[in-house]
């Protein structure tokens, strides 16, 4: 029973500094929402209970959790803003009764790792302290609180940058505004905790002092990369925050096995995967929950978004590839897009500026440059020329083309769906094919060429003497 603890993440206020008419925590760095980070860190630690303080856009922040797939999250809400520590006093009774321990995380933290949070719960499990609180030096305190420590090393007070004086301004040691409390007492304390005249809110960093100035230990925790503790203001400190997070994401896939030319340049989510001896260019975004086989290479500024690649695909520069699926082997680009729904078979070639959706693609296909191929199905071994087309949609509703395998699509043909050709035929080049084609024959669907010999001379030397005479 001892031993048991609950979270509670406060994510109730507007950000007015953030300058957004959405919620702040409901903005993304390093492909998550500022929330979502936070919740998943304190979520690998198995709390008894994990709360979210909800206010500002409340639907909209517990909707975006709840499509975020994160299980066992509840809900407080605050309704009127009126600081942190009314924030925690709003769901009173549900934090009380939930554990003798509370630890209270900001909802704009996303660089903190359930790896920390350990480490600092520990530390206040160790230290019987009625409080801890979790603390970082930094190079430039500027806009933290300060941490005022006793001649025994316990925290006196937290004095906000406004209200320091030049000494304590020096202080590089800063409150994070993450804490672990004593349940009883936070909330013994919370009930003395008075109105501030100017903001008007009731703050959490008042119950430090009151703890303190009545002899209760006030622990603090300092944490080994101050980073990890950064708070988000504006939207250069989410370009900041958003680049450490891509850098952790690349530097895990790195040791992984992967090779990432300019690290720097590269976006990767979180819940990506790549297999070790892959080779990823600069310039490279891979998005949602895509997944890269072992020994692939994914060409300089491709955008591969909740898509699976086997083994030793080659992406090319350029393509844009979207909730597809590409067997081992294949090779695409450069200047590819597969929207949702295109599958490619081993060893198949597409090229340059081919568009493929909604497309079952066999092995050892060619398409290699200017193509669209949607709602079709080719089977192994076509080979598709330059141009060529599939007339999918009539204005009302998409129809299916199906090639059969080993057939030869000549250059600039046009597919009118649905339609059907059969196995090892061939299409002539710049046929319009309307009708379903037998296997092994010929297709020609084209107008006879008329050729006039001199005709051209006969209308340049008209065309001359017209001028003239204007």
């Amino acid at each position: 029973m001892k031993d048991r603890f609950s979270v509670a993440i406060l994510a109730a206020g507007q950000g007015t500094r953030f300058r957004s008419r959405r919620a702040k925590v409901l903005h993304s760095a390093g492909g998550r929402t500022l929330i979502e980070h936070v919740v998943r860190a304190a979520a690998e630690l198995s709390p008894s209970s994990l709360f979210v303080i909800v206010g500002h856009q409340a639907d909209a922040v517990m909707a975006q959790l709840q499509e975020s797939g994160v299980q066992k999250v509840k809900f407080i809400q605050q309704r009127k803003q009126l600081g942190t520590g009314h924030a925690l006093r709003s769901g009173r009774g549900k934090l009380l009764s939930a554990a003798p321990l509370l630890l209270v995380i900001c909802g704009d933290t996303p660089l903190l790792t359930a790896a920390t949070l350990r480490k600092f719960l520990a530390a206040h499990r160790k230290s019987r302290a009625a409080a801890t609180v979790l603390t970082a030096e930094m190079a430039d305190p500027s806009g933290y609180g300060r941490i005022l420590r006793s001649t025994d090393g316990s925290v006196a007070a937290i004095v906000e940058q406004k209200s320091a004086s030049p000494e304590q301004r020096a202080i590089r040691e800063i409150n994070s505004g993450i804490y672990c409390f004593q349940a009883r007492e936070l909330f013994a304390a919370l009930a003395r905790v008075r109105l501030d005249p100017i903001k008007k809110e009731y703050y959490l960093t008042d119950v430090i002092g009151l703890l303190a100035r009545r002899g209760q230990h006030v622990a603090a925790f300092l944490a080994s990369d101050a980073s990890e503790v950064l708070g988000i203001n504006n939207r250069a400190e989410l370009a900041q925050v958003d680049n450490l997070l891509r850098a952790r994401k690349a530097r895990e896939l790195m040791l992984a096995g992967v090779t990432i030319h300019a690290p720097e340049t590269v976006r990767i989510d979180p819940d990506v995967a790549v297999g070790a001896d892959t080779e990823i260019e600069p310039g490279a975004i891979l998005r949602g929950r895509a997944r890269i086989g072992r020994n692939c290479r994914i060409g300089a500024y491709s955008v591969i978004t909740d898509s699976v690649l086997d083994a030793d695909v080659t992406i090319r520069a350029c393509c844009v590839i979207t909730e597809s699926r590409i067997a081992a082997g294949a090779a695409v680009g450069p200047f590819s897009h597969l929207r949702p729904g295109a599958e490619i078979g081993e060893g198949s070639q597409i090229g340059a500026f081919v568009e493929l959706k909604k497309s079952r693609i066999g092995r050892g296909v060619h398409a290699h440059h200017l193509a669209y191929l949607g709602d079709a199905t080719l089977g192994d071994r076509v080979n598709v020329g330059a141009g060529t087309i599939t007339c999918n949609y009539d204005g009302v509703k998409k129809h299916q083309t199906v090639i059969g395998e080993d057939v030869f699509l000549g250059s600039g043909t046009e597919l009118v769906a649905p339609v059907r050709v059969g196995r090892g035929a061939y299409v002539a080049a710049g046929s319009t094919i309307t009708h379903n084609v037998p296997a092994d024959a010929l297709a020609v669907a084209r107008a006879r060429q008329t050729t006039k010999p001199g005709w051209a001379a006969r209308r340049k030397t008209k065309s001359g003497k017209q001028k003239a005479k204007s």
